[in-house]
């Protein structure tokens, strides 16, 4: 079951069950992680590439990055 899939069963839920289920969720992800640090599998790996590329010099440079 894809995290889409999940999200959608919730959505036809009654308000109350979703009040419900939302803080079992809270207290799941409190419980595994309470002070919000941990990484999941893909944030690890997205930062480890991050790291890769500074270290590479693979970086855009601040003066070439259009801000409008």
């Amino acid at each position: 079951m894809t995290t889409l899939q999940i999200v959608e069963m919730i959505e036809i839920l009654p308000e109350e069950d979703k009040s419900l289920l939302y803080e079992l969720i809270k207290k799941m992800v409190l419980a595994w992680d309470p002070d919000y640090t941990k990484l999941t599998s893909k944030e690890y790996n997205e930062l480890e590439t991050a790291e890769k590329q500074l270290k590479n010099g693979d970086i855009v440079d601040f003066e070439n990055i259009n801000w409008e």
